[in-house]
């Protein structure tokens, strides 16, 4: 008898169907398939055979009715959904929490919000229509609001970064500090003198730790180093750019950029503004996402492995759920990355 004979045409099968062909009782197939003690390892084989053969997977509507849980996590995050968009950073993150969520039968649910109140309103939200069980909490900010908020709603959280007030959550984190300190270093070696570091948003505790670790670098090294504020938008590291071009004998002869979008965006102005790269501005970027090495010139850039940081992250809010316990993770430091878009500095020439 077929598979769909055997199930009823069209019909999804059932831990049921599973029990009847792999000749056990319904109880051991939902042990085998929750990955629950009590099954031996063959027996437990055979049954995810089975299933896998007959194209079982979970009714999460049913196992959320029976568990009083959604089998989701949140991110949230409050930025423009164009800068979100935007970043190669958040498509290689995600890419990593997926890894881990989808063979766990866990979902993903991504909302972009402009506003601190809409931002909290939608945390409560997830919480009371019990849609996600937990959240991952990005973009930390400073005496960041959302800890205590979290707490009070009940729900499971694993931070990205370490925040600089108590939290009850775990953390995964990768120091920033040592890429920057490399960038300058790196410049500074290459003959530049007059650097430049456009910046993220002061309130965001990433954007803080670059800014200051780059401040520190050119201090150690006795150099000039000017920041200027963005949203991190390819929009405003290209304002950023034309400003610190727009100073007649003052121009940075080096910038470094908090992402890489804005770095490409200043290779793009700095272009138009009929400057070359690197011959007469060296630039580098931060993340190293997949288009740095293929963009011309290539992308100096200080790497950070986005989808491994993700994919971690959701391995600690996974066992923050089951109630585990889970230390925080320091993940690999960040690194530069050295290729064509810095070279030695020259003396300035004028731009159109």
């Amino acid at each position: 008898m077929s598979d769909e004979a055997h199930t009823g045409r069209g019909r999804r099968p059932t831990i049921a169907d599973v029990a009847q062909r792999a000749g056990v009782s319904k109880g051991l197939v939902s042990f085998a398939l929750n990955d629950r003690p009590g099954v031996n390892v063959a027996t437990r084989e055979r049954i995810l055979a089975v299933a896998a053969e007959m194209g079982w997977s979970p009714d999460l509507r049913a196992r959320s009715l029976s568990t009083n849980r959604s089998f989701a996590l949140g991110l949230v995050l409050r930025r423009d959904i164009e800068i979100v968009a935007g970043d190669p950073f958040f498509p290689a993150f995600i890419a990593g929490v997926e890894r881990e969520l989808s063979p766990a039968g866990q979902a993903l649910v991504l909302a972009s919000v402009p506003t601190g109140p809409l931002e909290a309103d939608t945390y409560r939200k997830l919480a009371v229509e019990r849609r996600v069980d937990g959240v991952f909490l990005a973009d930390l900010r400073a005496g960041d609001e959302r800890v205590a908020l979290l707490q009070s709603l009940g729900l499971s959280a694993v931070t990205l970064g370490h925040p600089d007030i108590d939290s009850p959550f775990p953390s995964v984190s990768v120091d920033d500090i040592p890429g920057m300190i490399a960038t300058v270093d790196h410049l500074v070696d290459l003959g530049h003198r007059n650097l430049a570091h456009v910046a993220g948003t002061s309130d965001m505790l990433h954007a803080r730790r670059r800014r200051e670790a780059f401040h520190a670098a050119c201090a150690a090294r006795g150099v000039e180093g000017r920041v200027v504020e963005t949203d991190f938008s390819a929009r405003q590291g290209g304002e950023a750019t034309r400003e610190l071009l727009a100073q007649p004998g003052h121009r940075p002869t080096a910038v470094t950029y908090s992402n890489d979008l804005m770095a490409l965006a200043g290779i793009a102005v700095a272009q138009r503004a009929g400057l070359s790269v690197p011959q007469d501005l060296s630039v580098s970027g931060f993340d190293d996402s997949d288009i740095a090495r293929y963009v011309y010139p290539s992308l100096t850039s200080v790497a950070t492995d986005a989808v491994e940081w993700g994919a971690a992250a959701a391995r600690s809010l996974l066992a923050a759920i089951a109630g585990t316990t889970f230390e925080d993770a320091e993940l690999a430091p960040a690194r530069l990355v050295v290729r064509e878009s810095t070279g030695p500095a020259r003396v300035p020439r004028p731009h159109s």
